[in-house]
């Protein structure tokens, strides 16, 4: 029997009955995925990094310290972040393995380690998942986070909520496009991203992916997840908007002919920084898998011109060390002194 959406609804038209779709146009076009794969394998790519991967890992990385109880937030590498807010930890997009993939011995591995374990963490309050691709969504991972902290909120895009219940989360809340929830004080709004979903051979895009907008008292923050460039994107800002703070991916875009519909690249994540009023802005999605061509290093060197030719502040969208920290209140005065 044809699998139908049970979310389905006809009025929203990111919805099929099928599954989900993005508002803009599919720039793929069949036969692109083999192209890119015979290109990628003619050329050697992607490259190692300029001064090969263990000096990149001794620039690049650091142990998370989870030492003081400041509020803050942490870069864990890729798309993977943590917060803590009022003493309160949430993790986003917490991929921690050794592979982003379904095998244990086969898939992207990872070039740097990860800056913590879920044995580290002493407490855990909710978990955000922008969609279920194995970089983002880590089945290893969440088994650990279940196992140490049975009671964690997971907070995930519409159609993901049955793959947490299978495996036995207990608290599971599931949103469309701009709904939200509240806990603790922070509200959690699912905003749109341009990409797509799928975890098997039969499930493309039968669940949704999204960004989130996490707000409290001492924070407004924008994590795109993984997204394509898109005027739309500039309606999260308009609405739900101005930002303290933000996440943008960087990475994963090379060749630009077959990533732009899925990826951004650092000049399409500096004119949206830009576009939402330059917020301190943490780079995503560079420096931990090669998803994509281009060597890890290279969306830095990308990032820092980007900035440059754009005449901005490049300390407010740097890269970060995976591992690294910033306190939520320097953060706040760096923007109510720009």
């Amino acid at each position: 029997m044809k699998w139908k959406n049970p979310w389905y609804d006809a009025s929203l038209p990111h919805h099929t009955p099928e599954g989900f779709r993005n508002l803009e146009a599919d720039l793929r076009q069949p036969g692109d995925l083999q192209r890119w794969r015979n290109e990628r394998k003619a050329q050697g790519l992607p490259l190692p990094p300029a001064q090969g991967y263990d000096a990149f890992t001794q620039r690049w990385w650091q142990p998370a310290d989870l030492s003081g109880d400041r509020d803050a937030v942490w870069w864990l590498g890729h798309a993977a972040l943590m917060l803590r807010l009022d003493g309160r930890y949430g993790l986003i997009d917490p991929a921690l393995s050794a592979r982003a993939s379904p095998l244990r011995f086969y898939g992207p591995q990872r070039k740097t380690p990860a800056p913590l374990a879920i044995a580290d963490l002493p407490a855990l309050d909710w978990v955000l998942i922008s969609h279920n691709h194995y970089d983002h969504l880590d089945k290893p991972t969440i088994r650990a986070i279940l196992r140490r902290f049975p009671q964690v909120q997971f907070i995930v895009p519409l159609g993901l909520e049955p793959w947490f219940r299978r495996i036995g989360a207990r608290q599971v809340v599931q949103l469309d496009w701009w709904q939200q929830t509240q806990r603790h004080g922070i509200t959690f709004h699912a905003v749109p991203a341009r990409h797509w979903s799928m975890r098997t051979l039969t499930d493309r895009n039968r669940s949704l992916w999204c960004g989130w907008t996490i707000s409290g008292a001492s924070l407004n923050f924008w994590f795109s997840g993984d997204s394509g460039y898109s005027d739309n994107l500039l309606q999260i800002a308009q609405r739900l908007g101005p930002f303290t703070l933000a996440a943008l991916p960087i990475g994963a875009y090379a060749p630009r002919w077959f990533m732009r519909g899925q990826h951004m690249d650092p000049q399409q994540s500096v004119a949206l920084h830009q576009a939402i009023g330059a917020p301190v802005t943490i780079p995503l999605h560079w420096g931990v898998f090669e998803l994509a061509d281009e060597a890890l290093d290279q969306p830095l060197i990308e990032l820092e011109q980007a900035m440059e030719t754009a005449g901005l502040d490049k300390q407010r969208f740097r890269p970060w060390k995976i591992g690294e920290n910033v306190s939520l209140n320097l953060i706040n005065q760096e923007k109510s002194d720009k």
